[in-house]
């Protein structure tokens, strides 16, 4: 399995990580209304965890590409890529608008990590999925646990 991969780089996924990124970025700089993601965590464990694996998820992503992948298209997991982003943008605007109800909260957590999932399996990076499943998991379990339960 590991002969079909080879080391580059693939701009689109740096660009996902990216994109995934700007709210949180306009987040820290701008607090919204009701504010409740600033509070202290009780996950830490599990919140250490899911950065260890998003960041080996975007290296695996960015640096290591199947070599019978061809090259970046419309296809229905990407679509299903930018759908997610659309939906975690538009929850997003939800929190910042001042709700903070479970279909948020999950809102913020469930579909940037689908739009990765999606994002492998249309890149054939399966290796890539490994560290986005325990990411999911961990981000999932974080949103639950602070700010559900």
């Amino acid at each position: 399995m590991v002969k079909k991969y080879r080391l580059g780089f693939d701009v689109w996924s740096i660009v996902l990580f990216i994109i995934s990124m700007l709210p949180t970025f306009i987040w820290l700089a701008i607090p919204s209304p009701n504010d409740i993601l600033r509070t202290e965590s009780i996950t830490k464990p599990l919140d250490a965890l899911a950065s260890i694996c998003q960041i080996l998820m975007i290296v695996i992503l960015c640096f290591l590409k199947n070599t019978e992948c061809k090259k970046i298209r419309i296809s229905p997991f990407i679509l299903a890529t930018f759908f997610c982003c659309l939906l975690y943008f538009t929850n997003w605007g939800f929190y910042y608008g001042g709700i903070t109800n479970t279909l948020v909260i999950l809102g913020l957590t469930i579909p940037p990590c689908l739009a990765f999932l999606f994002f492998a399996i249309d890149r054939k990076n399966t290796i890539a999925l490994i560290p986005i499943s325990i990411f999911t998991l961990c981000h999932v379990l974080y949103g639950v646990f602070n700010f559900i339960l």
